[in-house]
């Protein structure tokens, strides 16, 4: 510890990682049910997808990581969907004019839901965008990722195929 509080700088990359990337929740938790209105007008319901891995990823148009990251989201969504993999993309924003924009213009495939009033983010304690979560078979929360940088991608793969094979 002394060597932490002698290193300002240290501690504070330290606590930096640790808020972008948290691989493993302490204990397994029952992700929070909900019910959101897709882009094609559909209500979908988590416990639904219950029997299959599902990546949720909390995202806003106006955010510039969401937006590099949703062609890479897509990849995984094609490649593992066939495994028993859903991913759910659920826009934070009250108008969604954009949102169906930015959708269309990406060619993104898997659902998009729309948290307007931002209920579904508080139940999930979203603090950074984007978020992007992994829910087991089981439908309990096993990682978590705040915020996107490159490379990211390839631990979310790897997560998957963890999952896929459980």
């Amino acid at each position: 510890m002394t060597t932490v509080r002698r290193h300002p700088i240290l501690l504070t990359f330290l606590l930096t990682m640790t808020l972008q990337f948290t691989p493993l929740w302490a204990a397994t938790q029952l992700a929070p049910d909900f019910t959101l209105k897709s882009l094609s007008g559909e209500n979908l319901r988590l416990s639904e997808l219950r029997g299959e891995v599902v990546m949720i990823n909390f995202w806003a148009s106006w955010c510039g990581p969401c937006r590099q990251e949703m062609p890479l989201l897509e990849a995984l969504y094609q490649r593992y969907q066939p495994l028993g993999f859903t991913l759910l993309g659920i826009n934070v924003e009250q108008d969604d004019t954009k949102v169906r924009k930015l959708a269309k213009e990406l060619g993104v495939s898997f659902p998009i839901l729309f948290d307007k009033n931002n209920r579904v983010s508080k139940s999930y304690a979203v603090s950074a965008m984007p978020t992007t979560l992994l829910i087991d078979r089981d439908g309990n929360q096993r990682f978590l990722h705040q915020g996107y940088r490159p490379g990211y991608e390839q631990a979310y793969q790897e997560q998957i195929r963890q999952l896929v094979k459980e």
